[in-house]
């Protein structure tokens, strides 16, 4: 099944319920079908990137979209233990926050984020943003296929 067949699955990371309800309404909006699955903490995005549990049946994303300031386990550590797994390195996975610390973001690249973005507060300019992550990500980047196993 190519990409352009079936929607790009998108996983969230984040725990602000407020920041889930725009990103799922922005990329609803969007051009490219895409499913959405929300993990509230770090613990559960290894959960289901690792399909363990109630994930069992979880799809792959072909996206990951992850909060570094997590409950339980912060982004930090799930990034690196998500570069860190051969299953899962070739996700990329974009780094949406509100810190615009430079050891933040250097520490991000450092653990192989595929990109860094400080999230907007402004209300208007965050559903921006998660569209242009949409267009960029969705229409113009080759997704890497799920490894064979």
């Amino acid at each position: 099944m190519t990409m352009e067949s079936r929607p790009i699955e998108v996983l969230l990371v984040e725990d602000n319920p407020g920041d889930v309800r725009l990103t799922r309404e922005a990329l609803k909006e969007g051009k490219v079908r895409n499913n959405l699955s929300v993990a509230p903490d770090g613990v559960e995005a290894l959960a289901y990137l690792r399909r363990q549990g109630r994930y069992a049946d979880a799809k792959r994303p072909d996206l990951i979209l992850l909060d570094l300031n997590l409950p339980r386990k912060d982004g930090r550590e799930v990034l690196g233990e998500i570069k860190a797994d051969p299953a899962l390195r070739t996700i990329p996975v974009v780094i949406l926050t509100t810190s615009e610390a430079e050891r933040d973001i250097s520490g991000a690249y450092a653990l192989h984020a595929n990109c860094y973005i400080t999230k907007p507060v402004d209300l208007d300019q965050f559903i921006t943003v998660v569209k242009s992550i949409e267009d960029f990500w969705f229409t113009i980047v080759k997704l890497p296929p799920e490894p064979r196993t």
